[in-house]
Formats: C-alpha cells, sequence, structure tokens
C-alpha cells in the first residue's frame, strides 16, 4: 500500500526475485520488495504458486525472510566473501520488469563498497559492486558465480553481501 500525491492510500502490485535458503521454503529477498505488502505470492520456476508469510525483515540491510509452505525445494548453495575476487564472473538472476527467469553477466567491480541511501537510515557497508545489469525485479534474486553460487542478494543496482 502506498500513499499518492493527495493522501489517499492505494494498493501497488510490485515484482521482486527470492533465493530459496532452505529445503522447507524459507526465502530470502529484499525488505523494499516485501516491506508494505497486505499479501506475497510466490511463484517457483516450474509455476506453482504459494502464499508466502513473512518472518522477519531489517529496513537497514534491505534484508527480508519469508517463508511458503513446501518441502523438498533445492536450496541455493552459498559461498562465502572471502572466496568472492574483483573480476570474477558475476551472474544476476531475477525477474526485471516481471520479465521471469532472465539472466545477465558481468563481473565484480568491487568488494567493500558502502552506500548510505537516506540519512534516517544505517548506511549498507561491504557490498559487492557489479556491471552485470540489474533492474527493477531483480531485487532479491541472486547474484551467482560461474559454479552457480549465491555470491549476494541484488538490491538496487548493487548486490548485498550475506554473513551466513
Amino acid at each position: 500500500q502506498q500513499e499518492d500525491f493527495f493522501g489517499r492510500v492505494i494498493q501497488r502490485e510490485g515484482v521482486g526475485s527470492g533465493v530459496i535458503f532452505s529445503s522447507d521454503g524459507y526465502i530470502i529477498t529484499n525488505n523494499h520488495v516485501t516491506e508494505g505488502a497486505t499479501t506475497i505470492t510466490v511463484t517457483l520456476s516450474d509455476g506453482k504458486e504459494y502464499q508466502a508469510e513473512l518472518i522477519g525483515a531489517d529496513k537497514d540491510t534491505d534484508i527480508s525472510v519469508i517463508k511458503i509452505e513446501a518441502v523438498n525445494l533445492k536450496a541455493a548453495e552459498f559461498t562465502t566473501i572471502e572466496d568472492v575476487k574483483v573480476g570474477e564472473i558475476a551472474i544476476a538472476l531475477g525477474s526485471p520488469f516481471g520479465l521471469q527467469e532472465s539472466v545477465t553477466q558481468g563481473v565484480i567491480s568491487a568488494i567493500g563498497r558502502d552506500l548510505s541511501i537516506s540519512s534516517d537510515s544505517m548506511p549498507m557497508v561491504d557490498l559487492l559492486q557489479t556491471d552485470a545489469a540489474i533492474n527493477p525485479g531483480n531485487s532479491g534474486g541472486p547474484l551467482v558465480n560461474s559454479t552457480g553460487q549465491v555470491m549476494g542478494i541484488n538490491t538496487i543496482m548493487i548486490v548485498l553481501i550475506l554473513i551466513l
């Protein structure tokens, strides 16, 4: 829900991506994807749709965890930040502009970037920078290396590093 110019509350629909964290239905996405949502619908790559429950979110890191009632999902494999190198292939997965299952490729341009989004939030620190195209709808999706391991979560044209 959002407020328009005249102060009226209007319903808007948004699109984002996510990463299956565990086989029992926990999914990582961005806080700005789920923030203010009255319902969250997850569509998996096989076309199955699930209603999701918001488990937790953090505005300062722009991370949100949601859960769907599903089992035996294929969970993503993650790498550690110590294994990410500048110049490494970076593949951004997601649904930019609602175009499902899109892939773009670039390289890791820098590690450890800091970004202040607004004066009322904590700065985002130690981010990955990539030149892989990240557009609206890629938010919450994974940035993976050439072996398919998740290096970070795409957000506002940068990548968050998950500390696991």
